[in-house]
């Protein structure tokens, strides 16, 4: 993705850690860099995308309205991904939703679950929306077991 000239980037509100935020994201999201940094404001790049870390104080607060999505390749990367944006003060959501220690929301979504929740085998596809439903991190193996009409752990 070509940012260098874009004039719309995604600007997030912290109260006086956005230089540790914009790290510790830049950290876990290959093809990311912080690309400008001052007092107020920490320039930033995750997989490309532009992104703005405002040290604005403590008024406004991160909320379920917004949240940044990852697409995920296999359970290895979701595990991590996961794993780092929970800990440390995270907490876990329902259906691929967390919160950093931050209190930021994303979305840790394996890539096969549009696939799978895309099949015209409706029939599969609800089995795979049933089995996700209950799950906080998403788990492909049970979602494939799903799909098949086997059994799902923990069901």
């Amino acid at each position: 993705m070509n940012t260098k000239n874009t004039r719309t980037s995604i600007c997030l509100w912290y109260d006086g850690q956005a230089a540790e935020a914009a790290e510790f994201y830049t950290s876990l999201i290959p093809n990311s860099r912080i690309t400008g940094m001052t007092p107020m404001m920490v320039e930033f790049q995750l997989d490309g995308v532009p992104f703005q870390a405002l040290n604005g104080g403590p008024h406004f607060k991160f909320n379920e309205a917004a949240s940044i999505s990852i697409s995920t390749r296999d359970q290895d990367e979701t595990d991590r991904l996961w794993e780092a944006l929970t800990g440390n003060g995270g907490s876990e959501g329902q259906c691929a939703w967390l919160k950093d220690r931050y209190g930021l929301s994303w979305q840790i979504v394996p890539e096969v679950l549009s696939r799978l929740l895309g099949s015209d085998d409706r029939p599969a596809a609800d089995r795979v929306l049933n089995a996700m439903m209950k799950m906080k991190k998403i788990n492909i193996a049970t979602l494939e077991a799903a799909f098949r009409g086997g059994e799902i752990a923990g069901a």
